[in-house]
């Protein structure tokens, strides 16, 4: 799937020959349809976005033996677990996490299924994180194994299975409807009215981030948007401070926006 949509707006066809098409169809930019190719593909309805990686190929199911992501160019001194399950974590539940031990630049990220794992993929693959560029790609693994009992790893393997930190563990959430590519935008909810803009700013800064810019939502304060020095580090900040403990029983909430300040 991947090679076929390399080139936005062309999709080269195995069954060329078969099916009487030429080697390669092209659409128009709007949206596109392959309403009969033989086999296994059947009919199948993309937008522009799916070929983008901006969602989910809709109709395509879930397979779960490739919900397991090769996650490698890791900076070793750096990465954890952890790291990955809330980065990962932004495009789907995380059940494990595993960084190899002998080559600690690698590591295995279990999705929930097949779908958010191609979404994690499409939308992390290239994205630097600890002056890194990640390459990430479908693991042969149908699953990541646990240390066995009396076995110790380091801490290298994780199982996030039941982690109350899912963002997609209620059907419907209003969180599907919330993915966007990383940006150097991020979206920040559940803030308590004591915190003010000084004190967020203060926060994202104690990371090593330079803000660029910062607002609360007029209708809804307890959401802000606030616009960091690059890419790379909205991400490390979206690593660091989601979930965090801002006081009076709310834990920040940060995602990647896909509006500009």
């Amino acid at each position: 799937m991947a090679a076929a949509f390399a080139a936005p707006g062309i999709i080269s066809s195995p069954y060329a020959g078969a099916a009487g098409f030429a080697p390669t169809i092209g659409f128009p930019q709007a949206g596109l349809s392959v309403s009969s190719v033989p086999g296994a593909l059947g009919p199948l309805a993309l937008t522009t976005s799916a070929i983008t990686g901006r969602m989910a190929i809709p109709g395509m199911t879930a397979i779960p033996g490739h919900s397991v992501l090769l996650v490698s160019n890791l900076n070793p001194d750096l990465i954890t677990p952890h790291a990955l399950f809330i980065l990962f974590g932004v495009y789907g539940d995380v059940h494990r996490v595993k960084i190899l031990f002998n080559k600690k630049e690698n590591a295995l990220v279990q999705m929930a299924d097949a779908n958010q794992a191609q979404l994690a993929m499409s939308h992390l693959n290239g994205q630097r994180l600890h002056g890194r560029v990640l390459r990430i790609t479908l693991s042969k693994h149908q699953s990541v194994q646990l240390p066995r009992e009396g076995h110790e790893d380091q801490g290298l393997t994780k199982d996030y299975t039941s982690s109350p930190l899912h963002r997609f563990k209620k059907p419907g959430s209003k969180n599907f409807q919330n993915i966007f590519p990383p940006s150097a935008t991020l979206h920040l909810s559940n803030i308590p009215p004591s915190v003010s803009d000084d004190d967020l700013k203060r926060l994202f800064a104690s990371t090593g981030c330079s803000v660029k810019a910062f607002k609360f939502f007029q209708k809804d304060r307890k959401m802000a948007l606030i616009q960091l020095g690059s890419l790379e580090e909205a991400i490390l900040a979206l690593i660091e401070l989601h979930n965090h403990d801002l006081g009076d029983n709310h834990h920040l909430r940060v995602s990647f926006s896909k509006s500009m300040i």
